[in-house]
């Protein structure tokens, strides 16, 4: 029986996305997206939060969408899967962990980029829906994926 290897995410860009070219010119672009969750402390009675970080790798044209379109406080739904890499920095073995995207739909009214309003959590905006191209696996582009919004 084969595994299942699938990530849904609903976060806020941390910063600017950062779009770079393969050698063979495919787009590529990384996105900072936060999540966050929040919930009451039984014994002080407090309101407490934590906020994961998560490293996202877009492919294709939706990487250039995402460099067109996103900016750092945007809402973001991010589908797609792990993809878990290592490293040698200072002579010790780290590990790494990203979300290769499928999906990347925008979320929110273009300017919403404030934490408080989370509006509704749908596609208020008509966001795009594009899908993902390149070496993660995506497909060819819809043509209606080439607008964005």
């Amino acid at each position: 029986m084969a595994g299942v290897n699938k990530v849904i995410i609903i976060g806020r860009l941390g910063k600017d996305p950062e779009i770079k070219y393969t050698g063979a010119g495919t787009p590529v672009c990384q996105l900072s997206v936060a999540t966050s969750r929040e919930w009451k402390n039984k014994d002080t009675d407090e309101k407490e939060s934590e906020t994961e970080w998560h490293r996202v790798t877009v492919w294709g044209k939706s990487a250039e969408h995402c460099n067109n379109y996103l900016s750092k406080g945007r809402q973001v739904y991010v589908e797609g899967r792990l993809r878990t890499s290592s490293y040698e920095q200072d002579g010790v073995k780290k590990w790494s962990t990203e979300i290769v995207s499928e999906i990347v739909q925008f979320l929110g009214d273009r300017n919403d980029k404030s934490e408080g309003d989370k509006g509704s959590g749908g596609n208020d905006s008509g966001g795009s829906q594009p899908k993902n191209q390149g070496s993660s696996g995506g497909g060819e582009a819809d043509p209606d994926d080439e607008i964005p919004f």
